[in-house]
């Protein structure tokens, strides 16, 4: 057998989707945003809509985006990407608009962007990674941080009260970790609303489905929006080893954020 047959279109196994481009990802090797972008793109290939796609990127890790992905991009200020895609959509509703956004744009600056958008029900994809922590700006505690975890703005730990035994008994501190994808399925504009992760291939074949079926809900004109939370680590503010931090995802962020869909065509799933 010779390189030429070894090389013979139907022997391919893989091959790198024509929408992302050739310049490396500046992610920490065994991110989930690499992960995620790769299955994003596969997803626009695959229902041929690259030349109708208007991808919206965040502040944060993934504030570069468009230089990974071969459609078009627009950038949006801190926590605005569904304002923009909002305007995006009602200038060209025939677009395919989709925003790309972390824990602490989506949920923090931009979490009155985010209620309004899926409470108006505009006819967009919403992407949400999902890693718990604040991974550009250096390692800051996030509204999706766990109780307990360690990060640069809680040393000793998320606490959601003071501890008991110095007179502050029940009051304040840093507060509870927010499940702002259960807050959103609750809206009556929300059509689609699930929760995935990337940590294995089992999961990545699952994300991929659940990011087409958000796509595909926008394509075929279903009105509401489609949001897709994706779970994942952040290896090098958690400070971990990449396989260390899919385990301590499974172990710790899983049963807090579990995954499933969670509202399917306007219904709420019953559990």
């Amino acid at each position: 057998m010779t390189i030429e047959d070894i090389i013979k279109p139907e022997n391919l196994v893989y091959q790198k989707s024509k929408l992302l481009t050739e310049k490396p990802f500046h992610y920490c090797p065994g991110c989930g945003h690499g992960t995620t972008h790769r299955i994003i793109a596969e997803v626009l290939e695959e229902l041929g809509v690259d030349e109708e796609t208007i991808g919206v990127a965040p502040v944060g890790c993934s504030v570069m985006a468009y230089d990974y992905f071969d459609v078009d991009f627009q950038e949006a200020a801190h926590g605005r990407a569904p304002a923009l895609a909002t305007g995006l959509k009602r200038v060209w509703p025939n677009k395919v608009i989709f925003t790309y956004q972390g824990d602490g744009d989506l949920a923090a600056i931009g979490t009155a962007e985010t209620i309004h958008a899926c409470n108006r029900g505009e006819n967009i994809t919403m992407i949400f990674v999902n890693n718990g922590i604040y991974g550009m700006t250096g390692d800051q505690m996030a509204p999706t941080t766990l109780e307990g975890m360690k990060t640069a703005t809680t040393p000793y730990g998320r606490k959601a009260t003071l501890p008991a035994g110095a007179g502050f008994d029940g009051i304040p501190c840093n507060g509870y970790p927010l499940r702002i994808t259960e807050l959103i399925a609750q809206l009556p504009g929300t059509k689609y609303v699930t929760r995935q992760a990337v940590y294995n291939p089992a999961c990545v074949r699952k994300a991929k489905a659940a990011i087409k079926k958000a796509f595909e809900n926008q394509i075929n004109g279903k009105s509401g929006v489609n949001f897709v939370e994706i779970v994942s680590n952040c290896n090098s503010n958690w400070k971990m080893e990449p396989v260390a931090a899919n385990k301590w995802l499974v172990e710790n962020m899983l049963p807090f954020y579990p995954l499933g869909d969670i509202k399917v065509d306007g219904k709420l799933v019953e559990k």
